[in-house]
């Protein structure tokens, strides 16, 4: 790597280099059976040029030669944008607990047998249930180095797995599902699947439901297909920056309810969205964005800080080119009511675990609409069944300020969010009619 900011230097004004090099083995099961066992291993190089204040890109996999992948760079500079950032120096990061040499240890047959057993625990509760599981372990190498002397790299392990389930009865599909991720291993996916075989026991009856607007639990899972796109559209600090953001000149002004509470933060120990420090080698911290209901800051990354004039949050990371402001790791700050309570207080409403689509609705305005893919209705106080050609629509904006109650329920969802239940008293339900 120092070897290219060596030749870079010599034909532009600063420059930096990005490499991960990754390991991956993901143990796939379908229809109930093991299907493949593929290990992976790749490599990425990413050169990011400044000369004459504009930014030049290239990136290559695999191999490459150092002066072929300048010379890419170096003819991107005359279109790139304008660099208004500084590379940082930095060398000293926060000790974030990311790698568990246990994870790359772990026997394949052991694997296999994690899979094999997800599957026949849900199997025995619904022998005609058709299967797909994964379980994968992966080991990535990231490196960062610049030309102002900023130098970082850590190696980061990630074990996950996750099980998903079609049931067909007459002309309907029932869909069921549930994972789990940790920088650590995961020896044991019972309570995977024994949320799972829940999903199953409450679906068995089906329950009629009308049209109005009526209380929601959104569960975890819920919360996540609802709300966490239009989040994250709103606290992105390009999106402020560009004037899309609904909420650009709100902070310090309440917009959500008292007691919610909402940050990004990737130093959370084995946390399989933690680093220390992000894709530009900016030490990572936690970032509070709404502080009891009060929005608090947005995120960036050094381009998108500089514009705005101030400093990078450490967010700035790469999908496959420039990096860009996005979040690590979602916490929202768990309340003090149990999921039950929240059940049996309810005359009528909706359990949402899943929604499909809602990012179809107006993602920039906080709406979201999407077909309820798995949710229960309840009818005093009582889960009574899955109900079925469901919708639910609504405004971030105006239900997460009407919160009645936050759970103490909360769990990760894919690794990225960590979050409650969420109990919103008048959400606009639509069904079908027959």
């Amino acid at each position: 790597m120092h070897d290219i900011l060596r030749k870079a230097k010599r034909v532009a004004d600063h420059a930096e280099v990005f490499r991960i090099t990754s390991k991956r083995t993901p143990v796939q099961f379908e229809a109930n059976r093991l299907k493949q066992i593929q290990t992976k291993e790749t490599t990425s190089t990413a050169l990011r040029l400044i000369k004459n204040g504009r930014t030049g890109f290239a990136q290559a996999s695999g191999t490459i030669d150092d002066d072929t992948l300048i010379a890419m760079a170096l003819d991107t500079c005359p279109f790139g944008a304008e660099a208004k950032f500084a590379f940082p120096n930095q060398t000293d990061f926060p000790q974030v607990a990311v790698f568990d040499t246990d994870v790359e240890k772990l026997p394949l047959n052991e694997m296999i047998e994690i899979g094999q057993q997800l599957i026949d625990a849900v199997k025995h509760h619904a022998p005609d249930i058709q299967c797909e599981a994964i379980v994968s372990e992966a080991i990535a190498t990231v490196s960062i180095a610049n030309t102002s002397g900023g130098n970082a790299s850590y190696t980061k392990s990630v074990f996950s797995l996750g099980i998903e389930g079609v049931l067909i009865q007459d002309d309907e599909m029932l869909f069921v599902g549930d994972s789990d991720s940790s920088c650590r291993p995961i020896r044991d996916g019972k309570h995977v699947a024994a949320d799972v075989i829940r999903q199953l026991d409450q679906a068995k009856r089906k329950a009629p439901i009308a049209t109005a607007r009526i209380p929601v639990i959104f569960t975890p899972q819920g919360i996540a297909s609802a709300f966490i796109s239009p989040l994250m559209v709103a606290f992105n600090g390009k999106m402020a920056l560009d004037g899309i953001s609904p909420i650009r000149d709100k902070c310090g002004k309440q917009l959500f309810h008292n007691n919610l509470t909402l940050r990004d933060d990737a130093t959370i120990p084995y946390g399989t969205g933690s680093s220390p420090c992000d894709d530009e080698g900016v030490a990572t911290r936690k970032i509070p964005l709404i502080e009891n209901g009060v929005v608090a800051q947005f995120f960036y990354d050094l381009q998108t800080a500089a514009l705005a004039k101030t400093q990078s949050t450490g967010s700035g990371h790469r999908g496959g080119g420039l990096p860009s402001p996005s979040a690590s790791s979602l916490i929202i700050d768990k309340g003090t009511v149990a999921f039950t309570d929240m059940v049996k207080n309810t005359k009528e409403g909706l359990i949402v675990e899943q929604l499909m689509g809602a990012e179809q609705g107006n993602v920039l305005n906080g709406d979201f609409s999407g077909n309820v893919l798995l949710g229960f209705k309840i009818d005093n106080g009582e889960i009574t069944g899955r109900v079925k050609d469901t919708m639910v629509a609504g405004n971030i904006y105006t239900i997460l300020k009407d919160i009645e109650a936050i759970g103490s329920d909360a769990r990760w969802i894919g690794g990225m969010l960590y979050t409650p239940s969420l109990y919103c008293p008048k959400v606009s339900v639509a069904t079908k009619v027959r």
